[in-house]
């Protein structure tokens, strides 16, 4: 089977990606951010018979030395390393500029040099904004409301223009909102799940209005590997999204229901984001995926949301995954 480099493997959806690689049989390569622990994230949570399987390599997607010895040998390259966190981006803007969109010309530049046969670069629904029109397709105008989305439009720019110049065999996979085991507490359905977890029924939370088009980590998985091997896709933006659309306010309530708690929401005003830089309704299309390759949610609409979520609860439910968090602690 082919190499596969995965950046940003120590995070959330990265750490999903590398099992799900695994699994398929091919050989992978996890890129993780270098700490002075030697720490590779949450690939440290799994089993050491996985771990031994695994080539480790620590450094930073901002050094292109790093990023091109990290790379070399590997047929595709996963490119999912950024820094995501919307309100941190408020505080540190320039740090975002720096990951996000060098850190992905150092990725389209190695894969050109090293002639990789594959990239498929990572973007956000985020990048659409608050939705002009819905469902949300490729062709919707991009709308940078904070300067993460900037950011991460610049990104996306980056890697199409490599395809444009030099056509390096590139992809962009533009994932909704992605949720499941592991994901850090900055995001909503882990918030709500930790504090119910946890023992509180007062759960502390921003705008309950805006609407998101939630998908479990298994099926943005499953999209990665369907646009691996779609020479179709090559130079094209694609939606991976549930084609299902849930306020926050209802996903809290269906939370409650899922996990057998009756909750009171309580506003906090430190989790609200500044109001022009609120996205209120994200709603994905997902034609184009389905279209192109066999990919299908298989937790889409209502009940595969239900399921996703009870997935979730078990997990975050486990005292030492819970242990891992601060319940209802804000996390910028």
């Amino acid at each position: 089977m082919s190499k596969i480099l995965v950046t940003g493997a120590d995070g959330f959806i990265g750490s999903h990606l590398v099992q799900a690689l695994m699994n398929a049989g091919h050989r992978t390569r996890a890129f993780c951010l270098y700490n002075s622990n030697g720490s590779f994230g949450w690939l440290d949570t799994l089993p050491e018979a996985t771990k031994s399987e695994l080539d480790l390599v620590l450094g930073d997607i901002r050094d292109p030395l790093c990023v091109r010895e990290a790379m070399r040998g590997c047929d595709q390259v996963f490119h999912l390393a950024a820094l995501i966190a919307i309100p941190y981006s408020y505080v540190a803007p320039a740090s975002y500029l720096d990951t996000n969109i060098h850190g992905t010309l150092n990725v389209v530049q190695a894969a050109r040099d090293l002639g990789v046969s594959r990239v498929v670069h990572t973007s956000t629904s985020e990048t659409y904004g608050t939705a002009q029109f819905v469902p949300i397709t490729e062709d919707h105008p991009q709308v940078g409301q904070s300067p993460y989305a900037a950011s991460k439009i610049g990104a996306d720019q980056i890697a199409l223009s490599y395809w444009r110049s030099f056509e390096t065999p590139i992809v962009v996979l533009r994932p909704f909102n992605t949720y499941g085991p592991r994901q850090s507490t900055r995001a909503v359905i882990p918030t709500i799940i930790t504090q119910i977890a946890s023992g509180q029924r007062q759960i502390h939370l921003g705008a309950l209005s805006p609407t998101r088009d939630f998908n479990f980590v298994a099926d943005t998985c499953a999209a990665f590997q369907a646009l691996a091997n779609c020479d179709a896709a090559l130079g094209q933006v694609v939606n991976a999204a549930s084609n299902f659309e849930i306020s926050i306010g209802d996903t809290a309530a269906l939370i409650g229901e899922v996990m057998n708690v009756k909750l009171e929401i309580v506003t906090d005003e430190q989790r609200f984001r500044p109001e022009g830089s609120e996205v209120n309704r994200l709603f994905g299309d997902n034609t184009l995926l389905r279209e192109l390759t066999d990919w299908e949610p298989k937790y889409g609409g209502l009940d595969g949301f239900r399921r996703g979520l009870a997935r979730t609860a078990q997990w975050f439910a486990d005292p030492a995954n819970l242990a891992l968090y601060r319940p209802g602690t804000y996390a910028v």
